[in-house]
């Protein structure tokens, strides 16, 4: 929803009054290499006007004392000192990451990058989908990515999400990193402390992206540009990469314009067995007579051998003027464009145990461990089928962001700045179509027998040739959608800064206020017919088959690798013959939601500083106004037509005011040994999905996801302290305490209720998976080193403990108790090379299909290596994934699995020539 600015802005101005932080004295001390590594406390790398690019010019305009010799140095050394010097001088606790050159990050990811951060964790997945070859969220010390914000120079920016079940969920607050190349990023600050100048929303903490600025560049002229190739190895498919930057700037350095530009391809298959889900057998069903001890007794709904291919597409850029026109005043306008082409191609060939007792089948023999039927056979049914085939297309998925963006700033008086943002963001997720198609197998039996989560259970069906027989399969369900989800945000700040002299410890202090308009609204149409809607007819088969290969790498054998599945072009003839297209009796309006967020915030905070010592003491106000328009069943004057049922839209409003003071100090102890601590009450706002009210349902399972409009913000105490020693150039020793006291937290439970069933054509009872607000603890410790350790030879390692609890002892979602990673680098003359693994323990992703879903602990090895043909080409390898590791899933105990993925090994190979 767009708003007009200019009232709010004027607002804004009167009621900004004062405040600055100039950089604090410090040393500058000279590195056995040659090097300066200042260690002037410039603060201002830790809030997010601190972090600009501007900021970052200062510190390098920075001058080494008389008579110091210094020599430039590039690469790896030079970002871990620039990394270091920004983390040392930050008046709160962060962790930076800087890049080696102009687009040029320590990975081809911007997500893997900080992975390696302590603390800092990844995911390949936002929601239920499964994990991926490419980290696409990101979240810290043990938390849900939504509790981590993303904000790119200190602003949103609006994001959408590319897999339809991400769509229809929402997901959250968390950003897709799928989205951000790592080319346009300068750095990345990552702030676990908070302070009153700090914009809410951050409960672990914020990830702000740094993009490069036209006036920035040390040369008058840059230009860069990349060719390279990207090659999947399980896919087995090589695709282009592409990216060039032109900067430009006058003599006087008061005008400059950046022009970025990308196009990146890439290939992915993943190959997969999933237990989608499991029910819960009772004493009414025929197995629960036959068998008593079996009442209470979980039971996979289905397992399922799942064949994902995508071509993903990425393609977009950067487009920014800077001018100068004063020594005073400084304008920024950026703008920047990404979408991702993510067409995939879904093939499932599913064993049924689930809906097989569910419809009367019982078990001649079975096997029970841990309250879970882990292993059963079925003899031949002829009234159920025990098996299916499910094809699915989603041509042109996709998602896309965008954002324009000013940036002012005014040095009033020698003691007065006054500095301003205003801009739009919007992010899209969509899928236009979705042909699917599922064909039953009948009159056959079914044997199963899981192996937990060591290995993919094995699975036969007697009596059936898995490569197809269209005797035995008949029609069992055919459907499309259409969904489209925005999310869009305007957005404003003004701040000033005042100087103080002879106050005392007061240095400094700042007023600001800020505002923010969001909505996020899905629009979804879906629409499928069962057998009902025609004669006994079936799609037409093409041959198709599983790769010959599927399955190979999974790490275990005995399940079907030849199934059959039909391709794309029947599906679509099919449908458009016998699914019923009708929009307004397939509006799907359980699955919609619309959040409407008005948040408006102002602050004060006081700089401190005296004697070897600094920090910031503040305190910032939060309003937030949301309204949900949630459709509720029935109503008294509803929309109908629907075979959804009739429903009524209906508005729901929440205003919270919340009160955030914060307390930063930092002590050096000596020039190289720093204490810090930190005090603050923090906040986060509930996911868009959880707000909105909106139900996605599954009708095979009778379960699905909904949302609580009425959920609080999440609301936590946080401590943190830290003692870091500095103790050689590029070298750091650190250990640090945190604790995270919820007093508002958001889990999910269960409850029971009734929806139209598309598949049986009739309204059934479904178990609903739905958000709450709960109690909860998160402490933990990192601990970090890094060093250089002989000739161009250097290690960096960290690890950390996060134990996230909620009041009644079961773990946060997100929460990964032990983190670390190892990286070992090489720089010397044109040659360095990276080796990193990174390792996180078990976590819970959250509920899916009414039951509990973790990922197993997983580490993955990445490698690349740098040759500096001369000074214009480099040659650069990348490879992600080296060790091809298997991501493993299980529901509420280890026997009972919920998926086995792998994805293979990535590699890109480019080559990068500059001015």
């Amino acid at each position: 929803m767009k708003r007009n600015l200019t009232p709010i802005a004027s607002a804004v101005a009167l009621l900004v009054l004062s405040a600055a932080m100039p950089a604090m004295s410090a040393y500058a001390q000279q590195t056995t290499d040659g090097t300066v590594a200042p260690t002037s406390a410039i603060a201002q790398a830790s809030t997010p006007d601190q972090t600009t690019p501007a900021t970052k010019a200062a510190v390098n305009d920075q001058q080494p004392e008389k008579g110091i010799q210094t020599v430039e140095v590039s690469g790896i050394r030079a970002s871990l000192q620039k990394s270091l010097d920004q983390k040392r001088n930050a008046s709160s606790l962060v962790e930076v990451i800087t890049a080696e050159d102009v687009g040029k990050l320590p990975d081809k990811n911007v997500a893997d990058a900080i992975q390696r951060l302590p603390g800092v964790n990844t995911s390949s997945a936002a929601t239920g989908e499964g994990g991926f070859d490419e980290n696409d969220r990101v979240s810290i010390r043990g938390t849900s990515p939504s509790l981590t914000q993303t904000t790119i120079n200190g602003h949103a920016v609006g994001t959408g999400d590319w897999f339809i079940l991400s769509q229809e969920g929402s997901v959250g607050r968390s950003v897709s990193y799928s989205l951000l190349p790592s080319e346009i990023v300068s750095s990345v600050v990552v702030h676990k402390g908070s302070q009153a100048d700090l914009a809410e929303g951050g409960v672990a903490g914020t990830v702000d992206i740094i993009t490069r600025k036209p006036l920035d560049e040390k040369q008058q002229l840059t230009a860069e540009a990349s060719v390279g190739a990207a090659y999947s190895d399980l896919a087995d498919k090589t695709k282009p990469q592409f990216s060039a930057l032109v900067n430009w700037k006058n003599d006087a350095n008061t005008f400059g314009m950046l022009f970025q530009a990308f196009s990146e391809e890439r290939s992915s298959r993943r190959d997969g067995q999933e237990m989608l889900g499991y029910t819960t057998i009772d004493g009414t069903m025929a197995a629960g007579k036959a068998h008593p001890d079996l009442v209470g007794v979980a039971v996979p709904t289905s397992i399922n051998q799942a064949y994902f291919t995508q071509d993903r597409k990425r393609d977009g850029g950067v487009l920014n003027f800077e001018i100068k026109p004063t020594r005073d005043l400084t304008l920024d306008l950026e703008g920047f464009y990404s979408k991702m082409d993510a067409s995939n191609t879904n093939i499932s060939f599913l064993g049924w145990p689930g809906h097989a007792i569910a419809n009367g089948a019982i078990p001649s023999s079975y096997t029970v461990k841990n309250g879970t039927l882990v292993g059963a056979t079925f003899p031949t049914n002829t009234t159920t089928p025990m098996a299916l085939v499910d094809s699915i297309y989603r041509p042109g998925e996709g998602e896309k962001t965008n954002y324009i963006n000013l940036d002012g700033k005014y040095r009033a008086t020698d003691a007065l700045t006054i500095s301003g943002q205003i801009g739009y963001t919007k992010g899209e997720g969509y899928t236009p179509s979705q042909p699917a198609y599922e064909s039953d197998i009948n009159d056959i039996g079914l044997t199963y027998q899981m192996h937990g989560i060591g290995a993919p259970a094995s699975l036969s069906f007697p009596g059936y040739n898995v490569k197809y027989n269209p005797a035995q399969a008949s029609t069992g369900w055919a459907w499309d959608n259409n969904l489209i989800v925005d999310d869009t945000e305007s957005y404003g700040k003004l701040d000033a800064n005042l100087n103080i002299e002879n106050a005392g410890p007061l240095d400094a202090i700042k007023f600001g206020v800020r505002f923010n308009d969001h909505q996020r609204v899905s629009h979804w149409e879906g629409y499928g017919c069962n057998s009902g809607c025609w004669d006994g007819s079936l799609a037409t088969y093409t041959g198709a088959t599983f790769p010959s290969n599927f399955g190979n790498n999974l790490g275990g054998g005995g399940f079907p690798t030849n199934g059959f599945y039909f391709n794309q072009g029947p599906i679509q003839t099919y449908n458009n013959v016998n699914v019923n297209f009708d929009a307004t009796q397939r509006h799907n309006w359980p699955g919609e939601l619309n959040v409407k967020e008005d948040d408006t915030a102002g602050y004060l905070m006081g700089d401190l500083q005296g004697d070897h010592w600094s920090g910031n003491v503040g305190v910032r106000l939060v309003r937030t106004d949301q309204t949900s328009i949630v459709n509720v069943l029935g109503g008294s004057s509803p929309i109908v037509g629907s075979l959804f049922g009739p429903y009524t839209p209906t508005s729901i409003n929440h205003v919270y005011n919340d009160v955030l003071p914060s307390l930063n100090l930092k002590y050096d102890l000596t020039k190289d040994l720093v204490l810090r601590g930190s005090l603050a009450r923090v906040m986060s706002r509930a996911d868009y999905s959880a707000l909105g009210g909106s139900v996605t349902l599954n009708d095979s399972t009778l379960s699905g996801d909904g949302g609580n409009p009425n959920l609080k913000p999440i609301l936590s105490n946080n401590f943190d302290t830290s003692l870091e020693w500095y103790f050689a150039p590029k070298s750091l020793v650190s250990i640090g305490f945190f604790n995270m006291d919820f007093g508002s937290a958001v889990s999910y439970g269960v409850n029971s209720g009734l929806y139209y069933n598309q598949q049986q054509r009739q309204f059934t009872m479904y178990e609903i998976t739905s958000p709450t607000n709960v109690k909860a603890t998160n402490r933990g410790v990192e601990l970090s080193y890094q060093a250089p350790v002989w000739g161009g030879f250097g290690v960096l390692a960290n690890y950390t403990y996060a134990d996230g609890r909620e009041k009644d002892g079961n773990p946060m979602v997100g929460n990964s108790q032990n983190t670390f990673n190892v990286e070992a680098y090489y720089e010397q003359n044109s040659l360095s090379a990276r080796l990193a693994y990174t390792y996180r323990s078990d976590f819970l992703v959250g509920l899916d299909r009414s039951f509990a879903e973790n990922e197993a602990a997983v580490g993955t090895l990445a490698a690349s290596i740098n040759y500096k043909i001369n000074d214009h080409l480099t040659l650069n390898f990348d490879a992600l994934n080296l060790n091809n590791p298997t991501l493993k899933y299980y529901a509420e105990n280890k026997d009972q699995p919920r998926a086995f993925y792998t994805n293979g090994r990535q590699f890109y190979l480019t080559l990068r020539a500059k001015m």
